[in-house]
């Protein structure tokens, strides 16, 4: 795939969803962090209900603690590995406390120091509360860009470093909110939704759905 392809693969992409964000709910920064670390492995719908449960009265780093992690399991166990995350979360609040006054930090070195938080959690915050142009690759990035021909790679890390690099500048901010939300409803894992895709003739995918499947 050339430069002008993937130019116009985000032109459209863009002129479809002109302002992408998360599909977590969150009112701060703090709670898009806290967010990002329990949707490890779990659905950002199944996530949002789960914070709907304490973010209203705990939703900050002394609210979480004051809640417990006792209490917090409770309020969070509808989710997978509710118990990691619980003891993850608690031990963040305390470091977010001890070192930054209760905010978060907006440097990867800092954010992934925290319990909970991997490279991908941090390029989401990064991304989205404060405007790095970050690529954090989940499985549906990791699929779309492969099997699109945007950015082909082995593993997550390969993939996002050409992603990083391959991307016309102008679109990176936004480019891992577009290509998450394409593999998350059009180019899903089994039937991808070929024919309702706005990006189909540019895409490299050989063994395209067809019309009527």
């Amino acid at each position: 795939m050339n430069n002008a392809i993937r130019t116009e693969i985000f032109t459209r992409l863009q002129a479809a969803n002109p302002h992408p964000t998360t599909e977590l709910e969150y009112e701060s920064t703090f709670q898009l962090l806290i967010a990002v670390i329990l949707s490890a492995q779990a659905t950002d719908v199944s996530v949002n209900i789960a914070t709907r449960r304490f973010f209203p009265t705990h939703g900050t780093a002394k609210g979480i603690l004051e809640l417990g992690e006792e209490g917090l399991m409770d309020k969070i166990k509808t989710i997978g590995l509710f118990r990691t995350k619980a003891k993850n979360v608690i031990r963040t609040c305390e470091i977010l406390l001890e070192k930054y006054q209760g905010e978060v930090p907006a440097d990867r070195d800092s954010l992934e120091a925290l319990p909970g938080v991997g490279r991908k959690t941090a390029n989401v915050v990064l991304n989205t509360a404060f405007g790095f142009p970050t690529i954090a690759v989940d499985t549906h990035i990791f699929r779309v860009s492969n099997r699109t021909g945007i950015a082909k790679g082995k593993n997550v890390v390969e993939v996002e470093q050409r992603l990083e690099r391959l991307i016309p500048k102008q679109f990176l901010l936004d480019a891992h909110h577009w290509l998450i939300l394409h593999g998350r409803y059009i180019c899903v894992a089994r039937t991808p939704k070929c024919p309702q895709c706005g990006i189909s003739d540019l895409c490299e995918f050989k063994d395209k759905t067809p019309v009527g499947k």
